[in-house]
């Protein structure tokens, strides 16, 4: 009978290294993980790191990398680097970090993991993370382990089992220690500090310890990692006489050359707080045709056959843009919910559908000011809307949308003129009845030209 159990089990897991290649997620593999995830149910961690409440959508291949791993009948583990957090990662990243008290790291962790709630299923979890299910998703910190760690303790337990020549051998440090004997000279800015040194061996120990109390027998990241993971490796063999395995997945670059993840304002936050719903569905509404190919095999849950025939239809009419819909409706809903998806198409046809003075109204205060984003803006004293403002004075006078009232005059004459998407002729005043949100009006000559007035 347990024999018939093992079969079903077997059968029942799909080979997760299968579904990461023909997604182009996989860059490295140690030799027999393959195997060994095939033998059984085994569990995998990735690392997070918590220095903000908000994960941003640069996490969001290790984030798969778990939810692949779940689906795929194993058993995810999502680290928060509490301890590991206050030290620089070696790995390209030349600033250090800033130490988190406590109260910030725990509110980081709890938001970090409704986060990967959308994901990851935690629902056969405790509120300490600690899983009962076989296969529910757990959080750990490795603050919770390293913060009763001694100095003394950890040089003599873990440090005295890898070597510095080891530890020299990895890109990670090789690429950031400068053969420059006046170094000390220069402040040390360019080298790398002892701290970042070591982070190495916080991580491997991390490995260990979650081998030891969690049997996790695989870590999974980024490519950069592979050093760090393969030193956790080392760990488990020389102290926890065990054997586990590193899979890493590439970095994820775009086909212009310039950095995914980032946007005008800076990162591409996963919390609406950070960046709205709008700006996240408008971030991959914008791929590229050669990314948005790579992106819907990484950043979503479609089949195989599912992706080729999307790929197939954009290639016949490449101008409808349906990889890219399909992209920004899946990540979006994902990581939002489908009723902020339905928001952020609605706020999409704004500039450049049909729409009517209604879908302006429902627009909130910030996905209005997204939309608008870049277009010109005039602040109006409100006792000039409360009394009647002539629209004339809207568009010229008193904000300088058009050169002077004869312009203003003839674009009306023309009928290129609308208040909030609706045409107006020489004799509309403005009113509260106009007011979005009671504080914009939106004023346009014809279909592209746009203005927004704001009430101070």
């Amino acid at each position: 009978m347990h024999h018939t159990n093992e079969i079903k089990n077997r059968l029942r897991m799909k080979n997760f290294i299968q579904e990461l290649t023909w997604r182009g997620m996989i860059h490295d593999v140690m030799p027999g993980a393959e195997e060994h995830l095939q033998e059984a149910m085994r569990s995998a961690y990735v690392g997070f790191d918590p220095t903000a409440d908000s994960l941003h959508i640069g996490n969001l291949v290790p984030i798969m990398l778990l939810a692949h791993f779940q689906r795929c009948g194993h058993k995810p583990v999502a680290l928060v680097g509490g301890a590991t957090g206050m030290i620089g990662d070696p790995s390209g990243k030349s600033a250090e970090r800033n130490l988190l008290d406590e109260e910030t790291l725990r509110h980081n962790q709890e938001a970090i993991k409704k986060q990967l709630g959308h994901f990851l299923d935690f629902s056969d979890s405790n509120s300490e993370g600690s899983g009962s299910s076989e296969n529910g998703a757990i959080l750990v910190n490795n603050y919770d382990w390293m913060k009763e760690f001694s100095f003394l303790e950890f040089i003599r337990d873990v440090g005295k089992h890898i070597t510095v020549n080891y530890m020299m051998a990895k890109d990670s440090v090789k690429n950031r220690i400068k053969p420059d004997a006046n170094e000390a000279d220069s402040g040390g800015s360019e080298g790398m500090s002892f701290t970042e040194f070591t982070y190495q061996l916080v991580q491997g120990y991390d490995f260990l310890h979650l081998y030891q109390d969690k049997n996790c027998s695989l870590q999974m990241g980024g490519s950069d990692q592979w050093g760090n993971i393969t030193t956790g490796t080392e760990l488990v063999r020389r102290i926890g006489r065990g054997k586990a395995y590193a899979i890493t997945c590439p970095l994820i670059t775009k086909a212009d050359g310039s950095k995914f993840g980032k946007s005008e304002g800076g990162n591409v936050w996963l919390d609406a707080k950070y960046t709205s719903p709008y700006k996240f569905y408008q971030y991959w509404l914008n791929s590229a045709d050669e990314d948005s190919e790579n992106f819907i095999r990484i950043f979503t849950f479609l089949t195989e056959d599912e992706i080729n025939a999307l790929i197939a239809e954009h290639k016949e009419a490449p101008h409808l843009r349906v990889l890219q819909k399909r992209l920004a409706n899946e990540i979006t809903a994902m990581v939002h919910s489908e009723a902020e998806l339905e928001k952020a198409i609605q706020a999409s046809g704004i500039l450049f559908g049909k729409s009517t003075s209604d879908d302006l109204k429902q627009l909130d205060d910030q996905t209005f000011l997204d939309v608008f984003d870049g277009v010109a803006q005039a602040e109006v004293s409100a006792s000039f809307i409360n009394e009647g403002m002539d629209i004339v004075a809207a568009l010229a006078t008193e904000t300088g949308f058009l050169k002077s009232n004869g312009e203003a005059r003839r674009a009306l004459k023309e009928n290129s003129i609308s208040v909030n998407k609706e045409k107006v002729g020489e004799d509309y005043q403005l009113s509260k009845a106009d007011l979005i949100n009671d504080k914009f009006v939106l004023l346009q000559r014809g279909k592209k030209n746009y203005f927004v007035l704001k009430l101070v």
